[in-house]
C-alpha cells in the first residue's frame, strides 16, 4: 500500500511538474481539494517548509481556526513575505489549528493563491481539512471570504510578518 501511494505520488508531482510548473521555480497545482492535499502532505509537506516570518511556533489563535495555531509557508510566500510583497500565484500557506491543549490537532487550513481563480476574494482558493486528509470545505469558501475581507488591503491576510 505504501509502495502504491508513493507512486501515486510521483505520478501527480510528474503531472504537476510538465503541465503547471511555473518560472518561480514553484508548482503550480490546480484549485481542488484533493489536489492541494497531496500537494501539501505528499508531495511538497508543509512541514518541511519554513514557518511563517516571527512565528516560528505555536502561538494562540482564535475562532473559527484553533485555540492555538502553527503557520507554515511555501518558498514563494516566505520570499514575498521578507520582502513586504503581495503573495504570488503559487503562494502556499498553511496554518495548523490545535485545540486549548496545544497537541491536538483540529484542522488543517491552507490558503493557495491562483491567478484569476476568484479575483474578488484576492485570487485566493481556500480549504479546511480533518487531520486526516478529508476536505471539510474547500474553493470559494463563503465563511473564508467574509472574514478574510475586512483585510484586503493587506492581500486577504491577518498575519502579518513581524
Amino acid at each position: 500500500m505504501k509502495k502504491q501511494f508513493l507512486v501515486l505520488c510521483a505520478l501527480v508531482s510528474i503531472f504537476i511538474f510538465t503541465a503547471f510548473h511555473t518560472h518561480a521555480g514553484e508548482d503550480k497545482i490546480p484549485a481542488d481539494a484533493e489536489q492541494v492535499w497531496t500537494h501539501i502532505t505528499a508531495c511538497n509537506p508543509y512541514l518541511g517548509w519554513g514557518t511563517w516570518p516571527g512565528y516560528p511556533g505555536i502561538y494562540p489563535g482564535k475562532s473559527p481556526h484553533g485555540a492555538f495555531l502553527k503557520l507554515y509557508a511555501n518558498g514563494l510566500a516566505l520570499k514575498a513575505a521578507r520582502e513586504g510583497k503581495p503573495m504570488p500565484e503559487g503562494a502556499i500557506i498553511v496554518k495548523e489549528n490545535y485545540g486549548k491543549d496545544q497537541k491536538t490537532l483540529m484542522a488543517i487550513t491552507p490558503m493557495y493563491k491562483v491567478k484569476g481563480y476568484n479575483p474578488e476574494a484576492g485570487d485566493w482558493f481556500w480549504a479546511k481539512y480533518e487531520p486526516s486528509g478529508k476536505a471539510l470545505k474547500s474553493g470559494k469558501v463563503k465563511g473564508c471570504i467574509d472574514c478574510h475581507r475586512t483585510q484586503g488591503d493587506k492581500d486577504w491576510l491577518f498575519t502579518t510578518p513581524k
